[in-house]
């Protein structure tokens, strides 16, 4: 929270939360614009079996004459203009006039939500006779008429306004189907588009809200935002979304100049074209396809592979990083959202090296045989690791992710991060999105949800609905939805007429809409199904539909069905479960969405959409399922909702961005004194009780052949033993080695040195000094973990020469080299070998288990997540020789350090751990010493043995 009130964030997203729209006010625009001609009538076609045009009525006027067939190269609606518009404005003026892709459907108005909904059998009455088999209307064109026979709405009271949902409007007329691409196409293709020149004036425009824009991430940064949280100021970077060829430098600047104030945002300008090949090509037809594990064939292959779309994607990346540089603020946090912006990071941080950079990934990330296909992997992965922190969604992602960086960069992946050349590392890590659960809970008591309730129980009385809310894309899989729905049917014809599949379809380019290829699925459906007074499928696009009337559907649905093919995290699922706190209906669940891989969805019904006939079994099982169950299976997906929520998600990623960069922004050692012998002397002097904790490896001991060790046991030096013997001798003095080893290895030490604390295995397990007995840090932690992680690494050690294994007591150490350090071919397998072995346990046993690994020059340590040196000192500074048993119930793991150490007043400490550093450095009467060559928060460095042992018995002395 703290990082959020103190910093400013810049957020750069493709798309911008409010874009641009102009009044429709002839006058004014005629004072505004150079004359032109009034443009032509929009010619527009209906698609097959008898869908309406939009906007028209069921037995209303006929359509426009035909003017040409409806799909143009490549498959895709264009809208036609009997001559070329010579002007933006106008161009959109006309559009307003225009129809996007008409949904699949039947003549009768389906829409339950319209005052003129009807069933079939009221329909036909009023009809010619036809056959009952003949393909059902166009839920969706009727939808269109929404509010149609109604009378005029009164003009609403401010209050009402603001109370009013606030639907997605259309930019300049267009539905979200109808992007920049249709726009360009329709008008400068033919004509070269006229500049908004200036006359008396520069045009009226009005800031609304961007319908293309990442909804979950605007929500998410709303709901922490002032006055409501903590965020303070944040700035969106991205583009408007609308087309932009025909704006003067005037109406830019006075364009940037109201963004600025009125919606916090900075725009960056693009093309028309240069938008196209960077959206449509790139990131749609390339970028898109293959992060969902589609990766495109012919007769796409040029594209894919060598397309120059690629170099407006790098000059698009520019743009924005120029846009961010130019509005940067010392101490601002700059947060990079999606693979539109893939090469943003590092472009952001050639240019300011210092500034903290996180980003986030929002759609699935695939494995590393499918990134590896794109000819531009190496450069898109390279701007990623620009950032400080790369956040996933999943621990599925965040694992291709960094086995993908592993095997085309050649760069050590390890559970946490990447470590790239040199010292820079970048940090790896999960955050689940989740939706703001209070605002949503306001939203669904609002009367016009509550009305609409009313209105669907009435209206689907004695049915069941299943509800399902997707993009009409092949990724969102809708059409094996479909299927499934139809399966079931034919398996189970008692159901038939009795449920309703209500299909919420969010828009999309029109060439997605058709493949994905459901008006044949949904137009049979319902001609096989259907009866004078049941139509099985009702089909509706979102921006035909309030966010109200979409909570009804949610709120009186007996099932929500998901078939993603590949998906992040649905928050659609995580609005229906707070949408079902009465009734408690069950959740059927793509298994390959990102949010199935979370526990907390473990309670839905999973399914691989593939499956026609498990999909047909799971609506099955769903509808059937009893009340108890279907309220257990709730709590657990409503516990995991209310848990994660936007508000973790957001305060948790900028929180990590701002920490992680703090870390890799250490002082660097050659900034850091050495240990001055006489100020800790002096203290030293001064104190009556004291405390030292001192590292073993990398410290006080440096092994020269680590096989021979293993092989014939640890012997400790002569002169690190004469070292703490001094030490203990004096009776003020409580010394600790804090070491990775086992305890065989330090009882060694502590045979010769009585008075010697030990803290083992990286604080498994501590001796307190005069003690014989080893104090177990995690008695109740189930160990069963041991034995698989031991079969996994002994797969890796049969091809790694010269490794070996050491099965600890609560831990397992792997010695991956054990040769010659300057063999730089031998170092680099055993490396790879060891990045290999850490990611597959981690991810098989990391999770289920609770386990971290510790990273080493030539080995690395699994171990208890929870446990650590700096854990372990936390309870150190509990422990006394008369209590050498103490419960965790009574042991904190994490205790306050600052309670605790007030018996001591010096504290000295000596360690390459730098967590531990940064911990002690709390409290007071610390002096502490790093030993590990690398940039740290220490107050003093020690560079060699040597200089170790020298300070050491200097102070004593």
């Amino acid at each position: 929270m703290a990082t959020l009130r103190n910093h400013r964030l810049i957020i750069a997203s493709i798309f911008l939360p409010d874009t641009l729209t102009f009044p429709d006010e002839p006058e004014s625009r005629a004072s505004t614009l150079a004359e032109v001609p009034i443009p032509p009538k929009l010619i527009t076609r209906p698609s097959s079996a008898s869908v309406l045009p939009i906007g028209s009525r069921v037995g209303g006027s006929t359509p426009a004459p035909i003017d040409t067939p409806p799909f143009g190269a490549g498959g895709q609606k264009r809208l036609r203009f009997e001559e070329p518009i010579p002007s933006l404005l106008l161009d959109l003026t006309a559009r307003q006039a225009g129809s996007p892709l008409a949904s699949p459907g039947f003549e009768p108005n389906t829409n339950p939500f319209v005052a003129g909904f009807s069933s079939l059998q009221e329909t036909l009455t009023n009809m010619l006779p036809a056959p009952v088999t003949r393909p059902l209307s166009a839920a969706s064109t009727a939808l269109r008429q929404l509010g149609a026979a109604k009378p005029p709405a009164p003009t609403p009271k401010p209050e009402e306004e603001k109370r009013k949902p606030r639907r997605q409007p259309s930019v300049h007329g267009m539905s979200r189907s109808q992007t920049r691409k249709s726009m360009r196409r329709s008008s400068s293709a033919s004509h070269p588009t006229t500049p908004l020149v200036r006359a008396s004036r520069i045009p009226n425009f009005d800031i609304v809200h961007n319908p293309h824009g990442n909804v979950g991430l605007q929500n998410a940064v709303r709901s922490v935002s002032f006055p409501n949280g903590p965020l303070q100021e944040k700035l969106w970077v991205g583009v408007l979304g609308t087309a932009t060829d025909g704006f003067d430098e005037d109406l830019k600047e006075d364009v940037e100049d109201r963004m600025a104030h009125e919606a916090e945002s900075a725009v960056v300008w693009l093309g028309d074209d240069e938008f196209d090949k960077y959206y449509h090509e790139f990131c749609k037809r390339v970028l898109w396809p293959s992060l969902h594990y589609a990766v495109p064939d012919a007769p796409r292959t040029k594209v894919f592979y060598s397309s120059t779309s690629f170099e407006q994607y790098k000059a698009v990346n520019e743009k924005f990083a120029q846009v961010i540089v130019k509005n940067y603020r010392e101490g601002d946090i700059i947060w990079i959202n999606d693979y539109h912006l893939f090469l943003l990071p590092q472009l952001v941080r050639a240019k300011l090296p210092d500034a903290p950079i996180g980003y986030f990934h929002h759609v699935a990330f695939p494995s590393s045989e499918i990134f590896r296909c794109l000819s531009v992997r190496e450069q898109l992965l390279r701007g990623i690791l620009g950032a400080d922190l790369v956040g996933f969604q999943t621990h599925n992602f965040a694992r291709h992710f960094r086995q993908t960086v592993t095997r085309i960069l050649q760069a050590e992946g390890v559970p946490k991060g990447i470590q790239l050349d040199g010292a820079h590392f970048v940090d790896v890590a999960v955050f689940p999105i989740g939706i703001d659960v209070k605002a949503f809970e306001e939203k669904k008591k609002d009367p016009e949800v509550l009305e609409y309730v009313e209105m669907l129980k009435e209206r689907y009385k004695g049915f069941k609905l299943i509800v399902g809310r997707d993009k009409l894309d092949f990724v969102q899989g809708v059409r094996q939805k479909l299927l499934a729905f139809e399966e079931f049917l034919d398996k189970h014809p008692e159901w038939q007429g009795k449920v309703v599949l209500i299909q919420v379809a969010l828009s999309t380019t029109e060439e997605n809409e058709q493949e994905g290829h459901v008006s044949e699925i949904v137009a049979r459906i319902n001609s096989r199904f259907s009866t004078l007074t049941y139509q099985p499928v009702v089909f509706l696009h979102t921006e035909e539909l309030t966010f109200s009337q979409y909570l009804a559907l949610c709120t009186m649905a007996d099932v929500f069905l998901v078939t993603s093919l590949r998906e992040g995290m649905a928050l659609r699922t995580h609005e229906f479960v707070e949408c079902q706190t009465e009734r408690k209906r069950p959740l059927v669940l793509s298994e390959f969405t990102g949010t199935y891989s979370y526990s907390g969805f473990r309670s839905c019904i999973a399914i691989n959409p593939w499956d026609y006939r498990e999909s047909a079994r799971a609506i099955y099982t769903a509808l059937t399922m009893s009340d108890e169950e279907a309220a257990s299976r709730w709590e657990d997906l409503h516990k995991h909702v209310i848990t994660q929520t936007a508000q973790a998600w957001v305060t948790s990623f900028v929180s990590r961005t701002e920490r992680v960069h703090e870390e890799h922004r250490r002082r660097p050692v050659d900034s850091i004194p050495e240990l001055n012998v006489t100020l800790v002397k002096s203290a030293y002097n001064a104190s009556q009780d004291r405390l030292i904790l001192l590292d073993l490896e990398g410290t006080l001991w440096h092994v020269s052949n680590l096989y021979l060790i293993h092989t014939e046991g640890f012997t400790p030096p002569a002169d690190m033993i004469e070292l703490l013997r001094k030490l203990t001798k004096d009776a003020h003095n409580k010394v600790y080695i804090l070491s990775g080893r086992g305890t065989a290895d330090l009882e060694a030490i502590g045979y010769q040195v009585p008075n010697l604390g030990l803290c083992a295995e990286n604080g498994c397990f501590v001796r307190p000094p005069g003690s014989t007995g080893w104090i177990d840090m995690v008695p109740g932690f189930n160990k069963d973990w041991q034995g698989p992680c031991v079969e996994i690494l002994s797969y890796f050690a049969e091809r790694t020469p010269g490794s070996f294994i050491e099965k600890r007591g609560a831990s397992v150490l792997w010695r991956y080299y054990t040769g010659d350090l300057n063999d730089t071919a031998a170092l680099q397998w055993a490396r790879r070998q060891a990045a290999e072995a850490q990611n597959h346990i981690f991810d098989s046993l990391g999770e289920r288990f609770r386990l971290r690994i510790i990273p080493g020059a030539t080995s690395f340590l699994v171990l208890p997540k929870n446990i650590s040196r700096s854990t372990a000192v936390g309870s150190i500074l509990h422990i006394g020789v008369d209590d050498e048993q103490p419960s965790l119930s009574t042991m904190p793991m994490s205790p306050d350090l600052d309670a605790s150490s007030e018996e001591f007043d010096f504290l000295l400490v000596v360690s390459s751990d730098e967590r531990l550093i940064q911990r002690m450095n709390g409290l007071r009467h610390v002096e502490s010493a790093s030993t590990s060559l690398k940039g740290s928060d220490a107050k003093w460095r020690l560079s060699s043995e040597e200089e170790t042992y020298a300070a050491l018995n200097g102070i004593v002395e």
